[in-house]
């Protein structure tokens, strides 16, 4: 049964976007500051001094979501 909450496109793209940013983050103030902070509320980020990073919650979503790959045997 699918559990998670919904995901808009536009908060898979920001999420998208913070996996390939790595371990720099993003930083505050950009135009998806929305969906980033969106992200931190659900736990698949969080916000360091002065930006946001993805979480190990978020890059499992991020490769079952935005990558479709599956993480059943």
């Amino acid at each position: 049964m699918y559990d998670e909450p919904y995901l808009e496109s536009c908060c898979r793209s920001a999420l998208h976007r913070l996996v390939l940013a790595g371990e720099i983050g993003r930083p505050d103030g950009l135009k998806d500051g929305r969906c980033l902070g969106r992200l931190v509320e659900l736990g698949l980020a969080r916000r360091c001094a002065d930006r946001v990073d993805v979480t190990e919650a978020g890059r499992a979503r991020h490769g079952s979501e935005v990558l479709r790959t599956s993480t059943a045997p």
